[in-house]
């Protein structure tokens, strides 16, 4: 190459020598035409040089988005302002045993659960500074009907960011997921059981609410202090909602360290207080009743009965309270992958929004409940994941039930064994197989008998995070 270079650049001096143009530098001698070649040389070099510089810087930039790509989401940044965009969609099929092809009487709503759907659907954009944060996250689902709507929308401010570690302060107003426990937090498309434990699905269910947070992390401690509503999204009665003043205080305390460097342990305890609500009744008039008791159609003195009207009751609020401790250890031990171990216990009082709701006031006494889980997932090569949990959840501890004109304790326990296994391509695809033994006290014989509902399930699940 530097050969032909020379004999380029002796042909163009001759050329030029020829021709009488006074191509030669004015400093160098005619007769020296060895330094103007090695002039030229040098500078073709150069420009050879700064060329392959800026292709290598080229490359450089489309490496680093081909990684972007890869690594998702996607994350476009311009002028300081960072754009995420991720979401995912779970597509079930499921079996169900209990499932009957009836209608509920009250809903009219369909029994059977025997069918396919979407699960979730989720779409979440994400807008970031170092300072200031935004999101907004919408769920599609076919659970009752195709369904749109919000479950999460936040506006936060925070401590620098620009480390890329957690920040030391942050406070989050708008609606978010609740700070208690283990699970409520969690992202969807992070666990590997299909759903949440039953008591974390009746005291907190949807897991979003509308409120204010401060929350941060300070080396291995965390904390989380919310203000909120205390009507969750999922909620039977008053979702999202507040029809009482009051507002429920929650928050988490909590530690997140690796103790060596394969053994990492996530622990906390969590508070609950707040405030339930009751609904009053309106007033109610005397009414008068006829009832053909020997099916004459004429009206008789002793087939009529007075009903009499009620005055109205005014609506209340009640206490409520809930504490619970959680504990996670990963453990990467093991050359298949990593085990993780982890379980969660819950106290409330009067707080179930959906299994059981609590009422104090027409119930006329505190409800007690229990709940708790443990779960064992290993992770079998980078490939497949493999996990078992145990569930138990007893929304009213204190129930009586009447047997044969006898007041007895009542069992409300619901509890579920759960075995999961799932097959994981790359951070992209996971196909997930689950078995649900379901125990429910609340079933009832032909003849009126409390027995345990045949309740199994099995569900397989397609998820696609992008």
């Amino acid at each position: 190459m530097r050969a032909l270079v020379a004999v380029l650049l002796v042909s163009s001096v001759a050329f030029a020598q020829t021709e009488g143009d006074g191509g030669l530098p004015e400093t160098v001698d005619a007769g020296t035409p060895g330094t103007v070649l090695e002039a030229r040389v040098a500078e073709l070099e150069r420009k050879l040089l700064d060329e392959q510089q800026q292709r290598t810087a080229q490359l450089g930039v489309l490496e680093k988005g081909v990684e972007a790509l890869k690594n998702l989401p996607a994350v476009l940044t311009a002028r300081g302002v960072r754009l995420t965009l991720g979401g995912f969609v779970q597509a079930d099929g499921q079996w169900r045993q209990s499932s009957v092809e009836q209608l509920d009487d009250a809903t009219r709503a369909p029994l059977n659960e025997t069918r396919f759907l979407v699960r979730r659907a989720r779409l979440r954009p994400q807008v970031e500074t170092d300072y200031v944060s935004g999101a907004l996250e919408a769920d599609f689902n076919t659970v009752a009907g195709s369904q749109v709507r919000l479950v999460g929308a936040e506006v936060s401010a925070h401590t620098s960011t620009a480390d890329g570690r957690a920040p030391l302060l942050q406070l989050t107003a708008g609606q978010f997921k609740i700070p208690f426990g283990l699970e409520v937090p969690q992202s969807d498309r992070e666990r590997l059981f299909m759903e949440r434990s039953s008591v974390v699905r009746s005291l907190f269910p949807g897991e979003y609410d509308l409120g204010l947070r401060l929350s941060g992390q300070w080396r291995f401690l965390t904390f989380a202090a919310a203000w909120m509503n205390g009507h969750p999204i999922g909620e039977k009665a008053f979702p999202l909602q507040a029809p009482v003043a009051p507002r429920d205080v929650v928050g988490r305390l909590g530690v997140d360290a690796k103790l060596v460097p394969s053994v990492r342990v996530e622990a906390g305890v969590s508070v609950l207080i707040g405030s339930g609500f009751h609904a009053g009744s309106p007033a109610t008039k005397d009414q008068l009743v006829w009832r053909d008791i020997n099916g004459d159609n004429v009206a008789q003195v002793s087939e009529l009965q007075v009903i009499l009207g009620s005055p109205a009751s005014p609506s209340s609020a009640f206490a409520r309270q809930a504490v619970g401790g959680d504990v996670r250890v990963s453990l990467d031990l093991l050359p298949l992958g990593t085990t993780t171990v982890q379980g969660e216990l819950v106290w409330s009082k009067n707080l179930d929004r959906l299994l059981d709701p609590s009422d104090l006031v027409a119930v006329g006494r505190d409800l007690r409940g229990l709940g708790w889980h443990a779960a064992i997932t290993q992770q079998l090569t980078k490939w497949a994941l493999l996990g078992v949990r145990y569930d138990r959840y007893t929304p009213d501890l204190d129930a009586l039930d009447s047997r044969a004109g006898q007041v007895v304790p009542k069992d409300l326990t619901v509890s579920t064994v759960a075995v999961t296994a799932g097959f994981v391509w790359k951070p992209v695809l996971r196909v997930l197989v689950e078995y649900d033994h379901n125990t429910n006290a609340n079933g009832r014989t032909a003849q009126g008998v409390p027995t345990t509902l045949a309740d199994d399930a099995v569900i397989g699940r397609a998820e696609v995070s992008f």
